[in-house]
């Protein structure tokens, strides 16, 4: 048997008119196993009305469908909440049957949250399904956070981080997102289990592409301070020690 027998790759899309419905899935057959990838950065649903896409904060029959047969469920969201102008995924909020250009983008949040939450514990089998939900992931925009001083001011970002900061406090002010994801999860019926990789994760300034993830042309990469990347994280790297400290939860 050749090494391709033992799993295949596949790309199903149930709506060739949403990204949020593109599930890439990894089929282990050996151990009849299949991971899938369910794209949906708020957790509610998003429906395309005429062109416009409508956040639907108490929407998520569309996602939890795809949810219900797993036995293992890993949630996330967070920075797709905060962005705007053409990195915005949505171009109207629905809420209570009203619609909204824009609103608190914490309050949106907190609503998506606890739309999620309630179909958690309404759908979800315990007996079964095991529920986790990965916190939030920082960022590194800000030197204030790490550097003071002349550092501070010459550093714009993650740029030129080599090194991880220290210490065994929050070196920031504790994201307000994770506040809400505290406060959500503590009110849940089915237990959830945080995997809280917010703190280890701020002190790895250095754990950023940066300028080098091989998307930016020559004359952005010599702009640093508006071109570095210091939201997402480089492979291997950070989301190893996430994947490690997952599978401890998951089996030990």
């Amino acid at each position: 048997m050749g090494v391709f027998d033992l799993y295949d790759f596949s790309f199903n899309t149930q709506n060739a008119d949403s990204d949020y419905q593109r599930r890439p899935s990894l089929h282990l057959q050996e151990y009849g196993l299949s991971i899938s990838f369910y794209r949906a950065p708020y957790l509610v649903d998003i429906d395309v009305v005429q062109g416009t896409r409508i956040l639907k904060l108490e929407g998520i029959d569309e996602n939890g469908n795809a949810w219900r047969m797993a036995d293992v469920l890993v949630f996330n969201t967070g920075h797709w909440w905060t962005h705007k102008g053409s990195l915005q995924g949505w171009d109207l909020i629905e809420s209570g049957g009203k619609y909204y250009k824009d609103m608190d983008r914490l309050v949106a949040m907190e609503k998506g949250l606890r739309t999620w939450s309630n179909w958690v514990d309404t759908y979800v089998d315990r007996t079964r399904t095991r529920v986790f939900f990965q916190s939030i992931s920082p960022t590194h925009y800000d030197p204030i956070e790490w550097g003071t001083g002349a550092t501070a001011t010459v550093t714009k970002n993650c740029y030129g981080e080599t090194a991880p900061m220290t210490g065994t406090t929050y070196p920031g002010t504790y994201p307000n997102q994770m506040r809400v994801v505290d406060e959500v999860i503590r009110e849940m019926h089915v237990p959830t289990y945080l995997l809280d990789i917010t703190m280890l994760s701020e002190l790895r300034k250095d754990g950023h592409p940066s300028i080098y993830s091989g998307d930016l042309s020559p004359t952005q990469r010599a702009n640093p301070d508006r071109t570095a990347d210091c939201s997402h994280w480089c492979l291997p790297g950070l989301p190893d020690t996430w994947n490690q400290l997952f599978y401890t939860v998951l089996f030990y």
